[in-house]
């Protein structure tokens, strides 16, 4: 800001210069409490001469800085991040957890995500179940697939820095395969940032992490191939039981597009909307996070192609084709206070 103040009826002096604010910023002059009650005014010791109060220091700094950001569209809340060093984010698509150095970076979205996905270890009736998922509260709420850990009789939870938890299935969404699981006596933890999957693109750069094969925190990375893909998988809870245990090849059966994969789906289905990706995803991934390049969560990853379903093909022909799915994170948040309540198929 450029004007000087000068005394009334005097051009030889002039009143100190306002701080320095960022370039083409300019405050407004009246707040709206200024506008609507009587205005405070600073008068000149010798002239009387009314001057408007202004907003000096950080304060006024970062006043200065949202209202450039909100005029241009988008970005307050990496501003204001950027400022303070406050790695809280809001769950809107601008946001961004990442360390500005590494913005837009596989490694960065990788160092500042991994804290908040976890692995998920059910033990079922048939045998044992492998998945991922991701932490959505400090105290230990973790978002996973309901066939993850459909019919558990126990779930352990193992955390990026090597600690294991045991976990409560607290609801269960068959129709839309989500889980709310809870970690016992447990604090501190690192919760994601849940982002917008309404803002996201065909094309988009995207990040997933998980547990693959048990291999915790396997970060991986992709486009966003297509939107509102029709999956169907099962909802019957011996057919899952029977294809995560030690009978099936550990390989989520799903539809799309009129043909099966990973094998039989039954005859208790439903059809959601997915994601789709090519960011390589193996069974384990299930569960885990699709995230964008600002470090937000936008959706859960939950099927997968492999082009051998057969249990009794070498292994080494397993593995993703690009051909991956993940339920959008808008899903999950309508869903959230549904599964805090015991969900849906209570």
């Amino acid at each position: 800001m450029t004007e000087t103040y000068r005394r009334s009826g005097d051009d030889s002096q002039a009143l100190p210069p306002q701080p320095p604010y960022l370039p083409g910023v300019v405050l407004s002059e009246q707040t709206h409490e200024q506008q609507t009650h009587e205005q405070p005014r600073y008068e000149h010791p010798q002239h009387g001469s009314p001057k408007k109060k202004r907003l000096r220091g950080p304060a006024g700094l970062i006043t200065a800085v949202a209202i450039a950001a909100a005029a241009v569209g988008g970005g307050t809340a990496y501003a204001f991040q950027e400022l303070t060093g406050s790695a809280t984010a809001s769950s809107a698509t601008s946001t961004t957890v990442v360390p500005s150095s590494k913005k837009g970076t596989v490694s960065g979205v990788a160092e500042a995500v991994s804290p908040s996905i976890v692995e998920v270890n059910a033990t079922l009736g048939s045998g044992s179940s492998t998945g991922s998922g991701v932490i959505i509260t400090s105290d230990g709420e973790i978002v996973t697939n309901n066939h993850v850990v459909s019919g558990a009789s126990s779930v352990k939870v193992s955390t990026s820095d090597g600690k294991t938890y045991t976990a409560e299935v607290v609801g269960t969404d068959a129709k839309k395969d989500l889980a709310l699981i809870k970690l016992k006596n447990a604090s501190g933890l690192k919760a994601a940032t849940l982002g917008d999957s309404e803002g996201v693109k065909v094309g988009d750069d995207v990040v997933a992490i998980g547990s693959p094969e048990g291999l915790t925190g396997t970060v991986t990375s992709g486009i966003v191939s297509a939107l509102q893909r029709d999956v169907t998988v099962s909802t019957d809870e011996d057919q899952q039981q029977q294809q995560q245990g030690s009978g099936g090849s550990g390989e989520w059966p799903f539809e799309f597009g009129g043909q099966e994969f990973n094998g039989n789906t039954g005859s208790s289905k439903t059809t959601y909307k997915a994601i789709q990706t090519d960011a390589s995803l193996n069974p384990g991934n299930s569960g885990g996070a699709l995230i964008d390049m600002n470090g937000n969560i936008v959706g859960i990853n939950s099927a997968m192609y492999s082009s051998a379903s057969d249990s009794s093909t070498s292994s080494s022909s397993n593995g993703s084709v690009g051909l991956g799915f993940a339920i959008p994170i808008n899903t999950v948040k309508a869903d959230l206070d549904t599964l805090r309540s015991g969900g849906a198929d209570s």
